[in-house]
């Protein structure tokens, strides 16, 4: 991913970029390498050049759930963690191997106070996110896992080729035997 992708957004120019330098540091992550472990705090965000990621929680009777999975071109982090200070929730690990260019929390801050178009990026970034939990909450409350299903192959058909089949069945709240089910009912 080139960074610079955020200027899609049209809040970025090309000296907001320049304030980057230095303060991004390239990270590999080979399959299964952790980005954030539960209970750490968290002290960065990634942006991902190459690779998928997966954030997922562990209920009190060892079952993983998978509520989040990111690709190359997307922003990960544990954002609760990151803006409160305190341990995270959650797990980050890498599904493939990563490319990952990390920006350490107190250098986001620093762009927040110093230049405005950075912070108004943050801002823009936060209300995306809140926008895509608000959907996915939405999906739970409102859509079969059918729905879901088809509607994940429809908007993410990424999702469906690259993520292994235990995830992507935790992701849509169902069992592994009846994502198999879904699969061959709606092929």
């Amino acid at each position: 991913m080139d960074i610079r992708k955020l200027s899609q957004l049209a809040l970025l120019n090309e000296a907001d970029f320049d304030q980057l330098d230095g303060l991004l540091k390239p990270v590999h992550l080979g399959k299964q390498d952790y980005f954030l472990r539960e209970g750490a705090v968290c002290k960065q965000l990634a942006f991902i050049q190459s690779g998928a990621l997966r954030s997922y929680y562990v209920k009190d009777n060892g079952e993983e759930i998978t509520d989040c999975i990111l690709f190359e071109g997307q922003i990960v982090t544990a954002y609760t963690s990151l803006i409160m200070g305190v341990p995270a929730y959650e797990h980050i690990q890498a599904i493939t191997d990563c490319e990952l260019l990390i920006l350490e929390r107190e250098d986001l801050y620093q762009l927040y106070d110093n230049n405005i178009r950075w912070a108004n990026t943050g801002r823009v970034f936060g209300e995306m996110e809140f926008v895509m939990m608000e959907h996915r909450i939405r999906s739970f409350q409102q859509h079969s896992s059918k729905e879901r299903y088809a509607e994940l192959v429809r908007k993410h058909p990424r999702m469906i080729q690259q993520v292994p089949l235990q995830y992507l069945a935790s992701y849509l709240g169902i069992t592994p035997q009846h994502l198999s089910r879904l699969r061959k009912s709606i092929l």
